[in-house]
């Protein structure tokens, strides 16, 4: 079962889909996160967002500014300052 990834910043939805893994860079180090992953919230510190669309797939790297990550029962939701 796929994992419901959402990326938002103040301004817009950046990107919401299913998929693989994603890899965050956590304020208390980098994290991975697939479904079934337990709930948390935590701060994300400027650095890359990492997504993998499908399993052994290539991933796509996301530049992101600070801001939250939540992981919950629906998915993983980063809230970032910034993209790009």
């Amino acid at each position: 079962m796929p994992l419901l990834f959402e990326l938002v910043t103040p301004a817009r939805l950046v990107l919401s889909e299913h998929v693989h893994m994603v890899n965050v860079p956590g304020a208390e180090g980098e994290f991975g996160v697939l479904e079934g992953h337990a709930p948390f919230t935590t701060t994300i510190n400027d650095g890359v967002i990492r997504v993998w669309r499908t399993a052994g797939a290539t991933p796509e790297d996301i530049v992101v500014k600070g801001g939250f990550a939540e992981v919950s029962t629906t998915g993983l939701t980063v809230l970032a300052e910034r993209v790009g």
